[in-house]
């Protein structure tokens, strides 16, 4: 797929994983249509993408207000005419057992990682209909593939992610919309910083999760962008990011039912 003179929007584009698939676009002469919950953290994106040359446009967006959602289209049009390519990006994290998390917040979690996903495809499909050569890019996660203990919310939402995905890519085949699942393991993200915490949690074990998503999540966000765009140019319809959950991966494959089993001793510990 070639993305010069495309145009993308891209959810949870202030930081992170968003933010390095904006310049891995943008180095390829992408238009980007920008959106964030954080108006700070979009301006910090747009001006980290200053003198690329393309045209940027900043939307802030709640992606679980249905409004918003339903309303961004048309601005995204306003301001860039077309939309190629849709990368359903933000997401948020919930530390804590399933006994632990409240229904409230387990339900918060998978409005915004799953909820959101199928109310932005929606709202954009008739657009990206209407373009020559489009592709929806669906971020689950390493969790997406694997389940480990502790991520109940998480992983369920991301499962959520993987399996409409799928669906939808089987769905859309021999059309002009594609569809990639994006499954990253081990970036360097701040998602444990900014993950909610149970009622219960005490200061010393959020510490300790922070210390240990430091030691895991090592792979740089820009390396992290480039993976993810060179599969949307290969038109891959599954990618996963890191060695490691590439591992992971062919372990859950091999053995989908004990898989803990052998990756539970592995697991960092804090």
């Amino acid at each position: 797929m070639t993305l010069h003179d495309r145009t993308a929007v891209i959810t949870g584009a202030g930081n992170g994983i968003g933010r390095a698939i904006a310049l891995s676009l943008a180095r390829r002469g992408c238009h980007l249509a920008l959106a964030d919950i954080s108006e700070p953290a979009l301006a910090e994106t747009v001006q980290l993408l200053d003198g690329a040359g393309i045209r940027i446009s900043r939307h802030r967006l709640d992606v679980a207000n249905r409004a918003a959602v339903t309303a961004l289209p048309q601005a995204v049009l306003a301001e860039h005419g077309r939309v190629d390519l849709l990368f359903n990006n933000a997401g948020v994290a919930l530390a804590g057992t399933f006994d632990q998390i409240s229904e409230t917040d387990f339900d918060w979690l998978f409005d915004i990682n799953f909820g959101a996903v199928v109310r932005l495809t929606r709202a954009f499909m008739p657009h990206l209909k209407a373009s020559d050569d489009a592709r929806i890019v669906n971020m689950s996660s390493l969790f997406g593939l694997i389940s480990p203990p502790g991520q109940t919310a998480y992983s369920a939402s991301k499962f959520a992610v993987r399996g409409f995905s799928n669906a939808l890519h089987f769905e859309l085949a021999g059309s002009n919309v594609g569809v990639t699942v994006v499954h990253p393991g081990g970036v360097a993200t701040r998602i444990a910083e900014n993950a909610r915490r149970h009622a219960g949690a005490t200061n010393a074990e959020v510490a300790q999760q922070v210390e240990l998503a430091r030691r895991v999540l090592t792979m740089p966000l820009a390396k992290a962008g480039e993976i993810i765009v060179r599969a949307v140019e290969r038109r891959a319809p599954r990618v996963v990011v890191g060695g490691r959950a590439r591992i992971m991966a062919v372990i859950e494959r091999l053995a989908p039912v004990s898989y803990w089993k052998i990756l539970g001793p592995l697991a960092p510990r804090p």
